[in-house]
């Protein structure tokens, strides 16, 4: 999942929405460097990410791509499944996409020390909005863009955005039929971890 997806799953409060974020640029063991809320949505991140990948459903989206392209398919399909979650917003959330938006913005806004490229990323996020332009398909090509400059080797999603407008009804009906589960997920994992802390 993308940066909008981990944001919804992850839990309301402003330490959950750091996390949330923190786990794609936060690496290696936990040990008590951030707060005890910030590193549990840290993990919880983590979970989200070891359910998708082990997911029937989304080898059955990766399985969508030609076998040349199944080494960036989950990035394309977390970047994809963000589109489809900004997209079909109100299916899944009460609270307009703009309101989420906004306040993840103003909690990154206040935090003073945000990890890594985080920090770096966080006003242009913001500015720009990137994660309510994600319900635009066309954003996608900026998006991709920006991933080609970190990659070793970029070629490998030359004509990446094509490729997800051919199999854009396909993964549409792959990530409706994921994401509901991915949400049930998530939820027993936040209840768990109440449930757990008030032992």
């Amino acid at each position: 999942m993308n940066y909008l997806a981990h944001l919804h799953l992850g839990g309301n409060a402003a330490p959950q929405l750091l996390g949330s974020l923190y786990g794609d640029f936060v690496k290696g063991p936990l040990v008590g460097r951030w707060p005890a809320q910030i590193e549990a949505a840290i993990r919880l991140h983590r979970r989200i990410d070891a359910f998708t990948d082990s997911h029937p459903l989304q080898a059955r989206a990766r399985a969508r791509f030609p076998e040349q392209r199944r080494r960036t398919a989950g990035m394309l399909l977390d970047l994809f499944f963000d589109h489809c979650l900004a997209r079909d917003w109100s299916a899944y959330a009460a609270q307009p996409l703009e309101h989420f938006t906004d306040r993840v913005y103003q909690v990154l806004a206040a935090e003073p020390e945000l990890p890594g490229r985080l920090a770096l990323m966080a006003p242009r996020m913001a500015a720009q909005d990137w994660l309510g332009s994600y319900r635009e398909f066309a954003v996608l090509e900026q998006v991709i863009a920006g991933m080609q400059r970190r990659l070793s080797k970029p070629q490998l999603l030359d004509g990446s955005l094509a490729e997800l407008e051919r199999l854009y009804e396909p993964l549409s009906e792959d990530f409706r039929a994921f994401y509901p589960e991915l949400m049930a997920f998530a939820e027993a994992e936040l209840v768990g971890s109440r449930q757990a802390g008030s032992a």
